[in-house]
């Protein structure tokens, strides 16, 4: 399963993130990893939850991000949910890197049963009517 969360800066996407990895971690029986591109929220996590810089990883185009990914589980089968904040500050993410990024995020998901959410500077009406399901709003607060 991969999830898209929605949203206009200041929305409470980082907030929603963090709270949703805490929660698991405490209920879940696979790890937490949290990607960021800083590490910032270090002592907002749950000591449980695996916190991964992403910028320590020269991260450079959609591609080398879903490898990313892939790397991550494939080091950790345990793995039973990934949380991804503000990746879009390195690299671009358009509507068709989206689309791509979900169809083969959700082939290793399915092989893995791993869950990912994936935070995106986009709102529910600029997604196409394809990843609107996978999709979650957040309005200002």
């Amino acid at each position: 399963m991969v999830k898209f969360i929605l949203g206009p800066k200041g929305s409470g996407k980082t907030k929603w993130l963090i709270d949703k990895a805490n929660e698991d971690i405490k209920k879940g029986n696979g790890n937490i990893i949290f990607v960021d591109v800083d590490d910032n929220h270090i002592f907002s996590l749950n000591y449980g939850v695996r916190l991964i810089n992403a910028m320590e990883f020269n991260i450079k185009n959609i591609e080398s991000f879903y490898g990313f990914l892939c790397g991550i589980i494939g080091r950790d089968y345990d793995v039973e949910k990934i949380y991804v904040d503000s990746i879009y500050k390195i690299i671009p993410l358009s509507i068709e890197d989206l689309k791509n990024l979900k169809r083969d995020l959700d082939s290793i998901s399915e092989k893995f049963g791993t869950e990912f959410y994936i935070n995106v500077e986009y709102m529910l009406e600029d997604m196409p009517e394809d990843l609107k399901d996978d999709s979650i709003e957040l309005g200002m607060e």
